[in-house]
This record gives structure tokens, C-alpha cells and sequence, in this order.
């Protein structure tokens, strides 16, 4: 089992800046990525920003040059810099762990979700 515990979300004004935290602990072995999501009540869950073992990044249309992925491996922590925040950006973040083990094949795991909300 793998842990993911989200932290940094808030309330921010436009054009203001937040900083995502995801650390991750258990069976963190295997890892294939993380990623970030976000969700907005009636909406589906989409994508934000992923990044991957080798640390290769890519990002949604819709936040490009203003998010960064990043990663401390050393502390099993994702983050995501979020800035240049639009209203649009309101929703709940979630972190997501994709995990391959030759014992229990393709794994998945979400954290619990932290809210950003973008207004003045």
C-alpha cells in the first residue's frame, strides 16, 4: 500500500501563487509517476501535470508556462507551483501515484485532495 497526503491548498487572490505538496509513503517502490488532478464538483477529474520516474513532465493546455512539477525523491514528495492563479483554477487537487510490482502487476493510489480556490 502506498500513502499520498496533499497539503497547500487555499484561498488565493488572482494572479497570486500556491505551492501543492504531495509525500508519499508505504510500498513506495515501482513507481511509473505521479501526477496531479484537480476536479471541479459536476465535472470530470482531469489532468494537471504528471511527471514521470525519469522526470519527464508534461502539463494540461490549460496551465502551461504558468504550473511546474517537481520532485524531491530524497523526501518521496511531489509538488506542484502553481502561479499566475485564474479563477478557473478553483477546484480540489488531488496527487496521484501510478506503481508497477512484478507481484501485484499495475497499481494506483490518490491522496485525499486539497482545495484551491482563486478569487477576490
Amino acid at each position: 500500500q502506498v500513502q499520498l497526503v496533499e497539503s497547500g491548498g487555499g484561498l488565493v487572490q488572482p494572479g497570486g501563487s500556491l505551492r501543492l505538496s504531495c509525500a508519499a509513503s508505504g510500498n513506495i517502490f515501482g513507481i511509473l509517476g505521479m501526477a496531479w488532478y484537480r476536479q471541479v464538483p459536476g465535472k470530470q477529474r482531469e489532468l494537471v501535470a504528471d511527471i514521470t520516474s525519469g522526470g519527464s513532465t508534461d502539463y494540461a493546455d490549460s496551465v502551461k508556462d504558468r504550473f511546474t512539477i517537481s520532485r524531491d525523491n530524497a523526501k518521496n514528495t511531489v509538488y506542484l507551483q502553481m502561479n499566475s492563479l485564474k479563477p478557473e483554477d478553483t477546484a480540489f487537487y488531488y496527487c496521484n501515484l501510478k506503481q508497477y510490482l512484478a507481484t501485484l502487476g499495475h497499481r494506483e493510489y490518490w491522496g485525499q485532495g486539497t482545495h484551491v480556490t482563486v478569487s477576490s
